[in-house]
C-alpha cells in the first residue's frame, strides 16, 4: 500500500526545519524496516499577516510504500511528538493514497492562495476518512500537513528534497541520465521548452538538485551545457527552480 504522510510546523525560529525533519522521519521509517520511502517534497503555500509561519510557510509529504499501516501511523506520531519544537503547531497527516479525494486535493490549491481554518481541515480529513492530528500549541500545522498530501496527490505542485533514500543534497558530479533515473527515480528529464532529454546523455547536477513534480512525474529540469566538459546538460539554476515550485 502507498501512503502519504504530511508534516507541518514542526520547528521554531532557532531550530531546524519541517524539511530537515522530514527527510530524519524518512531516514527512521527505514531504519526501521516499516516501508520504502519513495519521495520527500516540499510545498510552498501561503504567505500572508494572517498566517503563522516560521520562515516560509511550507510544509512537507512523505510517499512510503509498507505493509504495516498501524505501526508506520505509530512511528510518524511518536516522532512528531519527540521532534516538534517549544512554540511549534505540529501537525499531521496520514492518508492510503487511495483515500485522497476532491475535497483533499482543493483544499492544497487553497492552502496556496487563502487564510484557511483548522476546523475546516478536520472536516475536509472527515470527509476523505484520513488521519489529521494536531499535536503541539494551537494544533494549527493540521492545515499545511493535510494541504501537503493534497498537493503532492495533484501531481503539479513542489519539489522533491529526497529521493528513492538518496539525500539529494549529497549528489554531486555528472551523471549519464539513463544511470541517474535508476538511482533516485526520476521519471523525467527535460528542457525548459519541455523536450525530452536522450538518457544516454550526460548532465551535471549541480550543488541543489531539487526535482520539481510535474504531471505526476519527478522532473529534472536541464539546459544545455556551454562548456567543454564530458557532458551534455546541466541542472537549471535553484532561482529557476524555486520560480516553478513555490
Amino acid at each position: 500500500m502507498i501512503y502519504f504522510i504530511g508534516l507541518d510546523d514542526t520547528d521554531n525560529k532557532n531550530s531546524r526545519g519541517t524539511g530537515y525533519k522530514s527527510r530524519q522521519l524518512g531516514k527512521l521509517i527505514e531504519e526501521k524496516k516499516l516501508g520504502e520511502v519513495q519521495s520527500i517534497s516540499r510545498h510552498q503555500l501561503f504567505v500572508h499577516d494572517k498566517i503563522a509561519y516560521t520562515s516560509q510557510n511550507s510544509s512537507a509529504c512523505l510517499i512510503v510504500e509498507s505493509d504495516q499501516e498501524e505501526q508506520l501511523k505509530n512511528l510518524c506520531e511518536q516522532y512528531l511528538i519527540d521532534v516538534a519544537e517549544e512554540g511549534s503547531d505540529a501537525g499531521l497527516c496520514f492518508a492510503q493514497d487511495n483515500q485522497i479525494d476532491d475535497s483533499v486535493l482543493s483544499w492544497g490549491k487553497r492552502a496556496k492562495k487563502e487564510v484557511l481554518l483548522k476546523e475546516d481541515a478536520y472536516k475536509a480529513a472527515e470527509h476523505a476518512g484520513i488521519f489529521l492530528k494536531g499535536y503541539t500549541g494551537e494544533k494549527i500545522g493540521v492545515i499545511g500537513s493535510l494541504a501537503a498530501v493534497g498537493l503532492r496527490k495533484g501531481g503539479n505542485d513542489g519539489r522533491n528534497i529526497w529521493l528513492k533514500g538518496v539525500e539529494l543534497r549529497e549528489l554531486k558530479g555528472a551523471y549519464v541520465i539513463g544511470k541517474l533515473k535508476e538511482i533516485i527515480n526520476i521519471q523525467s528529464v527535460v528542457t525548459k521548452e519541455g523536450a525530452d532529454v536522450n538518457d544516454s546523455d550526460r548532465i551535471e547536477v549541480g550543488e541543489w538538485l531539487r526535482p520539481p513534480i510535474k504531471n505526476n512525474k519527478n522532473t529534472v529540469i536541464v539546459e544545455q551545457s556551454k562548456s567543454n566538459e564530458d557532458y551534455e546538460w546541466k541542472c537549471v539554476s535553484k532561482e529557476y527552480i524555486k520560480s516553478i515550485s513555490d
